[in-house]
């Protein structure tokens, strides 16, 4: 394991990177007040000790580690929590209430995991992950908040992508942390400072209606920057929450287009994908090889299709509680 690469902000914030699949793909960032840290999101059980290393470098404990806090339970973003637990003793782990039970018995968690990549590959991407000591957790509702050494924390309940979500409203830095209710924004596709975003779709919770409203609630608060999970900061967020409004009513056009020929729908709409985000990108000015876009896309693709495909096939769980 290397030292995980760390990308330092103003006011205390800094990404570090999860190492998750490749290198900027996935953020865990790091709040440090007055000596105390917060970190919001985990990666997975291998991130752990980058973030250690991360924390040591500069001259932060781990007894100082006082919050881990959860944007939602998806195991890019929280399959290191259990490992945060063992590593940090003072640590408290903050999640949306929804998402308490599974990290109190994350069986249900492992088995959907197990069920979607195998035991062999789910070990090899995700590790351990073991029950969390309800004392040590902490329900987030929606306008909750936790204080870290003096600075506020504002939580918003943020479904769209999963009804499990809260996006953090860090006050100092007129800031959100979004996981993936702003989408996903990868650095390399940046043309001149402007950041290229696009939703996130992912099984199993998909909801348009719910999208559209967590971002008017995020954007209601005029927020300088979002940082995203995927991958860190990104500003224009007005051009953004736009773009990202736009291009959830064109991947739900998508689907439900392919909606009646199930026989060929996860080719059809992975295609369309394809071609929609390729556009947006000549659009957008980017000048990477069609390869190297397909290569940096390939799995969002993927996990989109597959989200909306659940979606169109799942109308009547679209509100049923997790």
């Amino acid at each position: 394991m290397t030292l995980a690469l760390v990308t330092d902000f103003e006011h205390g914030i800094s990404a570090i990177d999860a190492q998750f699949h490749r290198p900027k793909r996935a953020a865990i960032h790091l709040i440090v007040e007055n000596g105390m840290a917060a970190l919001i999101d985990t990666g997975t059980s291998f991130s752990i000790p980058g973030v250690i290393e991360s924390l040591q470098q500069k001259n932060i404990t781990v007894e100082n580690v006082a919050y881990i806090i959860l944007t939602h339970i998806h195991l890019d973003h929280a399959g290191g929590a259990s490992e945060c637990m063992r590593h940090f003793p003072n640590a408290k782990l903050v999640v949306h209430p929804r998402g308490v039970s599974h990290m109190i018995n994350p069986t249900r968690l492992i088995a959907g995991a197990m069920n979607v990549y195998g035991e062999v590959e789910f070990k090899r991407v995700y590790g351990d992950i073991y029950p969390i000591d309800a004392n040590r957790i902490i329900e987030a509702p929606d306008e909750s908040r936790i204080d870290l050494n003096g600075r506020s924390l504002l939580f918003l309940d943020t479904p769209g992508h999963a009804r499990h979500h809260n996006c953090i409203y860090d006050e100092r830095s007129q800031s959100f942390f979004t996981g993936d209710t702003f989408g996903v924004s990868y650095r390399e596709l940046d043309v001149n400072g402007l950041e290229f975003v696009f939703p996130t779709t992912t099984p199993v919770q998909f909801d348009p209606d719910a999208a559209h409203a967590s971002i008017n609630h995020i954007m209601h608060y005029e927020p300088r920057y979002a940082y995203l999970t995927h991958y860190s900061r990104i500003g224009h967020l007005t051009h953004h929450a736009e773009s990202m409004h736009n291009l959830i009513d064109a991947h739900v056009e998508i689907a439900q287009q392919a909606k009646a020929n199930k026989s060929d729908r996860q080719a059809i709409i992975s295609e369309a994908l394809k071609e929609l985000l390729s556009q947006r990108l000549l659009e957008h000015g980017c000048q990477l090889l069609q390869t190297d876009i397909s290569d940096l896309l390939r799995s969002d693709i993927t996990l989109n299709t597959q989200g909306l495909i659940h979606w169109l096939d799942h109308p009547t769980e679209r509100f049923k509680r997790l």
